[in-house]
């Protein structure tokens, strides 16, 4: 899928996000499954070059290309991990995962494995989709090859389930009809452009969550 259609469709969840938590330079963030880049450069250029990303990708190749994008901005550190196996140097102040969990084992273990590398107080941000609440020309969506593709619908329990506390949670879903990036997106992701019938992407669940600062201490940004 390629970078500059998720980043131009999928961009302003990310945004908010990252905006939320307030994000800024010398953090320490992890990007799980970093994929075509959008979520690693992002935080790059938030937490410049005091700061280090993670780009953790079990393809090496995608690793390595996303960490050449984002070095310009911020010290960054490609590793080849499963998230089921995800194990850093350092505890970090955010860990990220997008468009993952749709496709992992099992995503109650893929949360946990992200809070274990986050200090405490720290906080994990999850952006996962409702497929089947997407709309082509009215039609339902599918993406058979997920093995769970409406994820986002429950991952703000799955988030308390994984021990964290929920900070804040909200759905967004780019809309189009014709040609412009909407259609392009969804062409690219299933292979049949939908000429000019309306299109409504999967909603893009976001879960903002913290780790508590101790095992009796308040969770929650402040």
């Amino acid at each position: 899928m390629p970078h500059a259609l998720r980043d131009d469709v999928y961009r302003r969840p990310l945004a908010t996000a990252l905006a939320r938590l307030g994000v800024g330079r010398g953090w320490r963030c992890v990007d799980v499954g970093a994929g075509q880049g959008d979520v690693t450069v992002a935080l790059a250029e938030l937490v410049g070059q005091d700061g280090r990303v993670y780009a953790v990708d079990s393809d090496p190749r995608a690793r390595d290309e996303v960490a050449a994008q984002a070095a310009a901005f911020a010290q960054v550190v490609a590793l080849t991990q499963a998230v089921e196996d995800l194990v850093l140097p350092e505890t970090v102040d955010l860990a990220f995962c997008r468009f993952l969990l749709i496709h992992v084992r099992d995503p109650l273990v893929a949360l946990r494995r992200m809070a274990s590398v986050v200090r405490p107080g720290g906080f994990v941000v999850a952006q996962e989709p409702v497929t089947s609440a997407g709309r082509v020309a009215g039609r339902p969506l599918s993406m058979p090859d997920a093995r769970h593709p409406d994820v986002g619908a429950v991952l703000p329990a799955l988030v308390q389930r994984a021990g964290l506390a929920l900070v804040d949670a909200w759905a967004e879903a780019p809309a189009g009809a014709g040609p412009g990036p909407v259609h392009d997106y969804l062409a690219e992701l299933t292979g049949v452009p939908p000429e000019d019938d309306p299109v409504l992407l999967p909603p893009l669940v976001t879960v903002l969550a913290r780790r508590s600062p101790d095992p009796d201490g308040p969770s929650g940004l402040a």
